[in-house]
């Protein structure tokens, strides 16, 4: 197979996932969107968790944020536990990012989290995993 041939194929998997993506929007998206929009213009801030490669993700997401002039800060997990939980203050919005929604380290973030007058946008694979349980709005 051709370098071109391959390219090509890489791109029509990368389309068809973003179709299917696409076609799993729903109210949800439309209520995550409303909640970080509100708390922007309320000056709060967009707190993003998440451990391992969705800490990764959840990094780059912040950066792109920021860069657009929407506040956002990345929290790591385990050192919020340790004091830097001190970033979050009531009217920001949380984003747990986690594929399972079992991450015993965002798990036993959330009553600190919960402390404060926030909303929790979780995306995850897990639509009824521990994390999307507490969580105001699950994608």
């Amino acid at each position: 197979m051709s370098h071109l041939s391959r390219a090509r194929e890489v791109f029509d998997i990368e389309l068809a996932a973003l179709r299917k993506v696409r076609a799993q929007l729903d109210d949800a998206f439309a209520c995550a969107v409303e909640v970080v929009v509100a708390a922007l213009q309320r000056r709060g801030k967009i707190v993003i968790v998440g451990i391992g490669k969705s800490g990764n993700v959840g990094a780059k997401i912040a950066a792109t944020l920021t860069s657009t002039g929407s506040t956002s800060v990345v929290l790591n997990s385990v050192d919020a536990l340790h004091g830097d939980v001190g970033v979050v203050n009531d009217g920001d919005v949380i984003l747990a990012l986690s594929y399972s929604g079992e991450s015993e380290e965002l798990l036993n973030l959330l009553p600190a989290l919960k402390r404060f007058s926030v909303k929790i946008i979780t995306m995850t694979g897990g639509a009824k995993s521990s994390l999307a349980k507490h969580s105001d709005v699950v994608l």
